[in-house]
C-alpha cells in the first residue's frame, strides 16, 4: 500500500523539462493551424465557380448573320479599332473568409444563487455577511451580541427578511453582492488573520490594491507556515469549504530534521493516535527519493496544527511546512507574498468540489434512518 502512493510527490519536472514540453506543445500547435487553414483553401476552390471567359463559344445563329459578316466564335478577338463590348461580371458565390474576423467576446458566466435571501436563519445570514461561520455566529447571538431591527434575538434560526436590519456588535452588517476571490502564497512570519493587538504582521499587510477590505481567510496557516491560502467574502462558500463532510483535500510538502524512516513511515500510513483522537493520512511519499528529509503529505482534515502534530508524534521536529495545493488550488505562478483573483473556471470548480459525495453520503445517511 505504501510503495502505490511513492510516485505521487516523485517525478518533478526540471526547468527544461518544462520548456522542451512548452516548445514541442506550440509547435503542434503551429502544425494544426497551417493545415487547418490549408483544408479551408481546398475547400473554397472547390466551392469557387469555373471561369468561362476563355472558353470556346457556341456560334451564333443565323438570325445574328450579316452579308459581309461572317459567325463569330469566342476564339475571333475584336481588332484593336472595333470597340470590345464590356464584358459582363461573374458574379462570385465564394464564401467569405472568415479566419481573421475577430471573434465575439463570450458573455460573462453569472452564478445561480440556489436560494433566495429572504427567510433565511439568522445565523446563516451572518455567515453569509462573511462575518463568521454558521457555529460562530450561533454562540454570537446566544452571547445577546446580535439584534434586528433593535431588538436583541437569541434564537439561531430566527428568520431574516430583506428588508430587516442586522447588527452584530454594534456595526450593521448586509451580504455581499460583489464577491471576491483571491488566492495567496503566504510567506512566513504572517499570522492569518484580519488584524493582530500584538501589532505583528498579518497577511492584510499584503493585501494592497484588493478592491474591498471586508475578506477573510479560509482555514489558518500557522505563522511559519507558507504556501496555499484562499481569501473571500463569500460566506457560503467559506461554510463549505471549511466544514469537515466536504473533505476538502490539502497537500503538504514537509523539511524534516532528520530522513524520515521506514518503520515510522508504515505507522504514520496505518495511522496515529493523537490527544484528540486518530488520524491518518490519505496519503505519503517522498518528495526527492535522494533526501528523505523532505516529504509529502496529503490530508483532509482540518484540525489545528494535524500536520506538524503528527510528525511530532513520532519524535520528528518540522523545519519547515509549505501547502502545495488546497482543494483544485495550487500556487502555480505566484510568487511568495503575491496574491492574484481567481477566474471565473476556478470559482466555478469551488463552488461545486465534493457536491456528488457529499449528495451520496446525505442519501446513504436517509436510507440507514428508513432502514431503522
Amino acid at each position: 500500500m505504501a510503495k502505490s502512493n511513492f510516485g505521487k510527490f516523485t517525478g518533478r519536472k526540471t526547468n527544461a523539462q518544462i520548456k522542451e514540453e512548452f516548445r514541442q506543445e506550440k509547435k503542434k500547435a503551429r502544425e494544426e493551424k497551417n493545415a487547418y487553414f490549408e483544408k479551408k483553401k481546398a475547400e473554397e476552390k472547390k466551392l469557387r465557380p469555373q471561369d468561362t471567359r476563355f472558353k470556346k463559344q457556341e456560334p451564333r445563329g443565323k438570325g445574328f448573320e450579316t452579308r459581309n459578316e461572317k459567325p463569330e466564335t469566342g476564339n475571333k478577338r475584336p481588332s484593336r479599332f472595333e470597340k470590345e463590348a464590356p464584358a459582363k461580371q461573374v458574379k462570385k458565390t465564394v464564401k467569405e473568409d472568415t479566419r481573421f474576423k475577430a471573434e465575439k467576446a463570450p458573455e460573462p458566466i453569472t452564478f445561480r444563487k440556489e436560494k433566495s435571501d429572504a427567510e433565511m436563519p439568522l445565523n446563516k445570514y451572518i455567515a453569509h455577511c462573511g462575518v463568521c461561520s454558521r457555529r460562530d455566529a450561533v454562540e454570537l447571538i446566544k452571547a445577546e451580541k446580535v439584534k434586528v431591527n433593535g431588538t436583541v434575538v437569541t434564537e439561531p434560526g430566527h428568520k431574516i427578511q430583506d428588508n430587516d436590519a442586522v447588527i452584530v456588535n454594534g456595526k450593521k452588517i448586509a451580504i455581499q453582492k460583489e464577491l471576491v476571490y483571491i488566492l495567496l502564497n503566504k510567506p512566513k512570519d504572517y499570522i492569518t488573520t484580519s488584524d493582530d493587538p500584538q501589532g505583528r504582521k498579518t497577511i492584510m499587510d499584503l493585501m494592497r490594491g484588493v478592491s474591498t477590505n471586508r475578506i477573510y481567510p479560509v482555514g489558518r496557516l500557522d505563522r511559519n507556515t507558507t504556501g496555499v491560502l484562499l481569501l473571500t467574502n463569500d460566506g457560503e462558500l467559506t461554510q463549505k469549504l471549511s466544514h469537515p463532510s466536504f473533505q476538502v483535500k490539502k497537500v503538504y510538502e514537509v523539511t524534516l530534521d532528520r530522513p524520515l524512516e521506514k518503520g515510522d513511515f508504515e505507522k504514520m500510513m496505518n495511522g496515529l493516535t493523537l490527544e484528540d483522537g486518530f488520524i491518518a493520512p490519505d496519503a505519503l511519499g517522498y518528495a526527492d527519493p535522494k533526501n528523505k528529509k523532505i516529504v509529502g503529505i496529503e490530508i483532509h482534515s482540518g484540525r489545528n496544527r494535524i500536520v506538524r502534530r503528527m510528525f511530532e508524534h513520532l519524535g520528528y521536529d518540522v523545519k519547515g511546512l509549505d501547502r502545495v495545493l488546497f482543494a483544485n488550488l495550487t500556487k502555480k505562478n505566484v510568487d511568495r507574498g503575491r496574491w492574484r483573483y481567481l477566474n471565473e473556471k476556478e470559482v466555478r470548480l469551488l463552488k461545486f468540489l465534493n457536491k456528488s459525495f457529499v449528495k451520496k453520503k446525505e442519501e446513504k445517511k436517509g436510507k440507514n434512518r428508513d432502514e431503522e
